[in-house]
């Protein structure tokens, strides 16, 4: 009897648990070999540049994407895409990026580009400004510029579903 009670109110609890605690609304974040993300980049001519020419992900020295989020590149691609500027990635998921955090460049979420003319005027024009050299895109995506390239945080595709229609084209 024990047993019998033992299994239903588990049974019972199980059901309840289902019930009351929502599925989370995010989804572990779609990961890409560094292959895929450069054919994604490639078929975009969205340019890639390393330091010595290399994609080894525990160099430095390197540009590697291996493990990035598929909605960093997507975000990239949209960027280019609205903005109608060329762009640089400069840095994706190689060490030797700043302080580790939720949402890094070693767990896909960010991406490194190249200052331009055409990219800062795009982003002062279309994205709210945050404070600390920081921007927000309508999507939620953050761009913060540092001295010599921007850091950009891809919280999503950055407007692939068009968040952000309403900027587009509107670059230097």
């Amino acid at each position: 009897m024990y047993r019998r009670f033992h299994h239903a109110l588990w049974t019972v609890l199980a059901a309840v648990v289902t019930v009351a605690v929502p599925a989370t609304a995010h989804a572990a974040p779609v990961k890409l070999t560094h292959a895929e993300a450069v054919e994604m980049f490639r078929a975009h001519d969205i340019a890639i540049w390393s330091s010595d020419g290399c994609s080894d992900r525990h160099n430095p020295r390197c540009t590697s994407f291996a493990q990035i989020n598929l909605d960093t590149v997507r975000g990239a691609v949209t960027l280019t895409e609205y903005s109608g500027c060329a762009l640089t990635v400069t840095g994706g998921t190689e060490t030797g990026h700043g302080p580790s955090g939720l949402h890094t460049h070693w767990d896909g979420w960010k991406l490194d580009m190249s200052l331009t003319t055409c990219l800062a005027t795009y982003i002062d024009r279309n994205f709210a400004y945050i404070g600390g050299d920081r921007w927000k895109s309508p999507a939620g995506n953050v761009y913060y510029r540092e001295p010599d390239h921007w850091d950009v945080l891809y919280y999503n595709c950055g407007g692939c579903d068009d968040t952000e229609s309403a900027v587009r084209g509107t670059g230097g």
